[in-house]
C-alpha cells in the first residue's frame, strides 16, 4: 500500500521513541527489520525471528542499538512500499532536494542456498537536487547485553560479539567511533550509496556489495515478491489492503520450516506503562492455522502445504506439555521449550517494562487450538490437496483426545493468567474440531469412530446452549456461571455453530455492540468484570473488530458491516499495517505487525465482498 507519514522537522538531537505505527517492515522469510519513518532501523534480530536482537532501540533508545540513516538537514518524510512488494522506501524532502532510502532483504527463492546467508541492504538515492545524509551504525548484540568490538578488514567493518558477527560493506567512507560507525555524505541527483549488512563468520566468505550488485539484488527481490503475489485470486473491492496483508503474512513465515510467527517483535505493550508485554516471535497453533485459512482463501496453497509439513515434521500428537497432545505454541524450529525471562537492563517501549523473551503461556491448556487446527486441515484437504493417510491418523488421535477432554476448564483463547475457567470459546472450537473431522471423514470415506465423535459433538452443543447462555444478559457469555460478555463468541456464526440469524445470536450481537464496540472497534472483554490475573487495561483488539464485521455480514446487516470495515481500515498505519490492538486515541498498541489482525482482515474483506456481490 502506498502511504504517507509527514512529520515535523526531524530532530538532530538524541535518541527517541517513534510511535509503533511509524514503522514499515522488510524481511527475507528468516527474520525482519522494522524501519522507522525517520529512516532508523530500531528492531532487527539476526539470523532468525527469535534470535537475540542486534538493533532494539524500539525497546530502549540508549541500550538497544540502531542503524540510523537519514537526511542530515531538516526534512519531511514519506514512507511507502515499492508496489506489490516488501521493498520499503523512505523519502526525505529537504529544501535542496529529495532523497530516499530503499530498504530490503534479498530474497529470490525460498530454497536457494544463498538464503542461508542473511543480508540487509540499504540503498540511498538522490532523486532530485542534492541531499546531505547522515548515518550511524550502532549494533548492540544479545538484546543489548553482549559486548562487541569493531575493526576494519579488507574494506569491510566487522562488528564482532561472542555469539554473532556482522560485516558492513559501504560505498562511502565511515569513521570508527568506539564500537560504532558513523559518517556524513552528500549525493547529487542520480547518485547512489549502498550499505550492506551481512552475517559474518568463519564459514561465511567475505562479500562486497557494489552498486551493480545492489541493483541486481533489488530487481531480483522485487521480482520475487511480485511473482509470489501474482498467485492471488482476490479481485475484490479492497485489493490493496488485502494484498498488503497477504504480503505481511508471508513476511511472518519462516521458510526453512514453514512456521508462521504471531508477530516479529517482543514486549511492545498492550497498555503504555503496563505489564502486558509478551514475546510473540513463536508459532501459535491457533494463529498459524487461521493464517493458513486466510492464505488458502486467496489461493496461496504453497504456504498451507509448508505449514502442514511443519506440523508433520515438528508436531506430533502426544508431545504436549500441558496435559494434551499439543502445546499451544512452538519455536520456529519446532522446539517445545520456550522459557520466559525478563531483561531488566532494557527500559521497554516508552518505559513499558518488563521486556520479556520466551513465553510462559507455552505451558497453558487452551482447548480452542484443536478446532483451529483441524479446521485448517479440513480446508487444506478441500481447497489444496488431500491429506495423507498418516495425517488422517494424526487427526483421529487429536479428535479422540478432544472427545475425552473437551469439558476441562482451561486458560482460554486470551491466555489469561487468572486461573482456568470453562470458557465458551474453548467449547465452541472443540465442537469445530470434531465437526470438521466428521465432515472430512464423510467426504473422503475415511475411517472414523463416528458414533463416539457424533455423541461428543452433540454433547458440546447442548452444553454451550444450556450453560453458555445468560437469560439475564440475553446473550452468550464468556464462561459458564458468569454474565461477562466476550468478543470471542463472535466466532459462533463464523464457525457455523449457530445460524447467523438465530434470535439468540442476534440478541448476543446486540449486547456485544452495546457493551464492547466503540466506533466499530471491539474490546475483547472488560478486565474489570472478568479479572485475568494482570494489572491495567488494554485497547480494542483488532481481530475482534474484523470478526464483528463478518458477524454483521452473516446477519445480513451489510450497510453496518461495510461501514465498520471501512472505519477499521482508517486505523491502519500509513503502510496498511496493524499491531495487535488500537488505543483510545487511535494509536497502535502491542506487537507489530500482528498476523492475527491481518489474516482476519483478509477473511472479513473476502466475505464482505462476496455478500455485496
Amino acid at each position: 500500500m502506498d502511504g504517507t507519514s509527514f512529520q515535523q522537522d526531524i530532530p538532530r538531537g538524541g535518541p527517541r521513541h517513534l510511535p509503533i505505527a511509524e514503522h514499515g517492515l522488510v524481511g527475507d522469510l528468516r527474520s525482519v527489520a522494522l524501519v522507522g519513518s525517520d529512516g532508523t532501523i530500531d528492531w532487527y534480530c539476526c539470523p532468525s525471528f527469535d534470535a537475540p536482537s542486534v538493533f532494539a532501540a524500539l525497546l530502549d533508545p540508549e541500550r538497544g542499538g540502531r542503524f540510523a540513516l537519514s537526511a542530515a538537514v531538516p526534512a519531511r518524510t514519506k514512507q511507502f512500499y515499492f508496489p506489490d512488494t516488501n521493498v520499503l522506501i523512505t523519502r526525505f524532502f529537504t529544501e535542496e532536494g529529495v532523497g530516499e532510502v530503499q530498504d530490503f532483504m534479498p530474497v529470490t527463492g525460498e530454497d536457494q542456498a544463498e538464503q542461508g546467508r542473511h543480508r540487509l541492504i540499504r540503498r540511498v538515492v538522490c532523486v532530485r537536487g542534492t541531499v546531505p545524509f547522515r548515518v550511524l551504525v550502532a549494533p548492540r548484540f544479545g538484546y543489548g547485553a553482549d559486548p562487541h568490538t569493531l575493526r576494519e578488514d579488507e574494506g569491510r567493518l566487522l562488528f564482532e560479539s561472542p555469539e554473532l558477527s556482522l560485516a558492513l560493506t559501504t560505498t562511502v567512507a565511515l569513521e570508527l567511533d568506539g564500537h560504532d560507525a558513523r559518517g556524513d555524505f552528500k549525493l547529487g541527483e542520480g547518485e547512489t550509496a549502498v550499505f550492506a549488512l551481512d552475517q559474518a563468520g568463519d564459514e561465511i566468505a567475505p562479500r562486497g556489495c557494489a552498486h551493480a550488485e545492489a541493483e541486481h539484488q533489488f530487481n531480483a527481490t522485487v521480482a520475487y515478491w511480485r511473482r509470489w503475489l501474482s498467485q492471488s485470486r482476490y479481485r475484490g473491492r479492497w485489493r490493496e489492503m488485502v494484498h498488503r496483508s497477504a504480503l505481511t503474512l508471508k513476511l511472518l513465515t519462516y521458510a526453512p520450516t514453514g512456521a508462521i510467527v504471531a508477530a516479529p517483535t517482543t514486549s511492545l505493550p498492550e497498555q503504555l506503562g503496563g505489564e502486558r508485554n509478551w514475546d510473540y516471535r513463536y508459532v501459535w497453533v491457533r494463529d498459524a492455522a487461521f493464517a493458513v485459512y486466510a492464505l488458502l482463501r486467496l489461493g496461496f496453497s504453497g504456504e498451507a502445504e509448508a505449514f502442514m509439513r511443519f506440523l508433520t515434521t515438528h508436531i506430533s500428537p502426544g508431545d504436549g506439555e500441558s496435559g494434551g497432545p499439543l502445546q499451544i505454541m512452538y519455536g520456529i524450529d519446532g522446539r517445545t521449550r520456550l522459557p520466559e525471562r525478563e531483561l531488566p537492563h532494557l527500559e521497554g517501549y516508552r518505559g513499558s517494562a518488563p521486556v520479556r523473551v520466551g513465553n510462559a503461556a507455552a505451558g497453558q491448556l487452551q482447548l480452542d487450538i484443536y478446532g483451529a487446527l483441524v479446521d485448517s486441515i479440513y480446508l487444506y484437504d478441500k481447497w489444496a490437496q488431500p491429506i495423507s493417510s498418516a495425517q488422517w491418523d494424526d487427526v483421529c488421535r487429536l479428535v479422540d483426545w478432544v472427545c475425552d477432554h473437551w469439558d476441562q476448564p482451561d486458560e482460554g483463547v486470551w491466555e489469561t493468567r487468572g486461573g482456568r475457567k470453562n470458557f465458551l470459546y474453548s467449547r465452541l472450537m472443540c465442537w469445530v474440531a470434531i465437526e470438521r473431522a466428521i465432515r472430512l471423514a464423510n467426504r473422503r470415506g475415511l475411517p472414523a469412530d463416528h458414533r463416539r465423535w457424533r455423541q461428543a459433538r452433540d454433547d458440546i452443543y447442548r452444553r454451550i446452549m444450556d450453560r453458555g447462555w445468560s437469560e439475564r444478559r440475553h446473550a452468550f457469555v464468556q464462561h459458564e456461571a458468569s454474565d461477562v460478555l466476550d468478543a470471542s463468541v463472535l466466532m459462533m456464526p463464523l464457525a457455523k455453530f449457530i445460524a447467523p440469524t438465530d434470535p439468540k445470536w442476534l440478541s448476543t450481537l446486540d449486547a456485544l455492540t452495546e457493551e464492547l464496540v466503540s466506533d466499530s472497534l471491539v474490546y475483547r472483554y472488560d478486565p474489570g468484570a472478568s479479572p485475568d490475573g494482570l494489572r491495567g487495561d488494554e485497547g480494542t483488539f483488532s481481530i475482534c473488530s474484523f470478526w464483528y464485521v463478518e458477524a454483521l455480514v452473516r446477519a445480513g446487516r451489510l450497510d453496518e458491516a461495510r461501514l465498520a470495515f471501512e472505519k477499521m481500515l482508517t486505523y491502519a498505519n500509513h503502510l496498511g499495517l496493524y499491531a495487535e490492538e488500537i488505543g483510545r486515541t487511535g494509536e497502535q498498541q502491542g506487537n507489530f505487525p500482528q498476523a492475527f489482525t491481518h489474516l482476519s482482515l483478509i477473511s472479513a474483506a473476502f466475505n464482505l465482498d462476496r455478500a455485496l456481490g
